[in-house]
């Protein structure tokens, strides 16, 4: 019987993490799918451009839920380390690899920040407030992505005590990285648009 909820909740978190906020708004206000328009992301950053601030909140507090949301379920249910550890990637391989929507999800910043304030608020807070500074001084929010995404694996191993989760944050951070190997190479020519911009 725990073994079969340990899978139950991981599938539960997988399920979750499918249902993509920006997707679904994008419909329900008659706005353009946004993986045909701005960058062809369906995440918060492409959602701004798209539909302005509101909209951009709205995508991103969901993606963030559906990050935290299974990881609060597992502790709730007092699951093992590991268990929780794997229900926040799940949660997050289903923002990226969305089984409703064609397998083709988002980069997951705010899904995987979501997975980790429901691990640990600390480290959560402390990434977070390096995405918000770094977003506020340059004005790019892949820089910023990527700076936290950095960072959040020595945040969750210095910050609290299970490493389970500092394990599962260091396996979506490369994903994160390689999610945002375009915005890199732009970083590095110059090229990355800033937040707000309308530039695809």
């Amino acid at each position: 019987m725990p073994a079969l909820l340990d899978i139950a909740v991981c599938i539960g978190a997988y399920l979750l993490g499918s249902i993509s906020s920006a997707i679904l708004l994008a419909r329900a206000v008659g706005m353009a799918d946004p993986r045909s328009a701005g960058s062809g992301n369906p995440g918060a950053t492409n959602m701004l451009r798209l539909g302005g601030k509101k909209i951009a909140a709205l995508v991103f507090l969901g993606d963030m839920l559906k990050g935290l949301v299974p990881v609060l379920i597992a502790v709730a249910l007092q699951l093992s380390p590991l268990t929780i550890a794997a229900t926040g990637l799940c949660a997050f391989a289903g923002h990226i690899y969305p089984v409703f929507f064609g397998f083709k999800g988002g980069k997951g910043v705010a899904t995987a920040f979501g997975v980790m304030l429901g691990y640990a608020s600390l480290p959560a807070v402390t990434v977070g407030v390096v995405w918000l500074v770094m977003a506020m001084i340059f004005r790019i929010s892949s820089l910023a992505a990527i700076t936290a995404a950095v960072i959040a694996p020595a945040a969750m191993w210095r910050l609290q005590s299970h490493r389970e989760f500092a394990i599962a944050m260091l396996l979506m951070s490369v994903v994160l990285l390689w999610r945002h190997r375009r915005n890199i190479l732009n970083l590095i020519q110059g090229a990355e648009s800033k937040i707000g911009s309308k530039k695809d």
